[in-house]
């Protein structure tokens, strides 16, 4: 895995830092940021977007996600980064690790399922300092997913 490394570790962090930097976070003044690497070196990035009405707010994994399927990219997702924390004067602020709630895990599982491959999933803070790696099978043991159902 020539992309499982400390440079795209940062890259992705970094990129996951500034488009957390774009979530739309009225309610719980906690922004996420997540940033996808594609087969080609390519980056995706999502914050998350939240609604007056609370469970239809979007995860920014799930808006990154949506974004790179929408290209007709979801087989080619190789890495995921997702870093959040407190807005405080307008800034993402934390110095813990955040990682995917369950409903992106399982959507990360859709693309990993789809693509054939193990998604490396980078858990950072909002600063990018405190940065955990992790296997999405780690995450998310005994997944179900397309091939459940038999497809892909």
């Amino acid at each position: 895995m020539t992309f499982d490394n400390a440079a795209t570790r940062d890259r992705l962090i970094t990129a996951a830092r500034d488009a957390a930097t774009r979530a739309h976070a009225p309610y719980s003044n906690f922004g996420v940021g997540a940033a996808v690497l594609l087969t080609d070196d390519s980056v995706v990035t999502g914050a998350n977007f939240e609604n007056a009405s609370y469970g239809l707010s979007l995860c920014a994994e799930t808006v990154a996600l949506a974004t790179a399927s929408s290209a007709g990219r979801l087989a080619d997702v190789v890495a995921i980064a997702v870093i959040g924390g407190a807005i405080v004067g307008g800034k993402v602020t934390g110095d813990t690790p955040v990682s995917p709630c369950g409903r992106c895990r399982q959507v990360i599982n859709e693309a990993a399922q789809i693509g054939h491959r193990e998604i490396v999933v980078w858990c950072g803070s909002a600063q990018g300092d405190a940065v955990q790696r992790h296997l999405l099978s780690d995450l998310l043991p005994h997944a179900f997913g397309p091939a459940d159902l038999g497809i892909g």
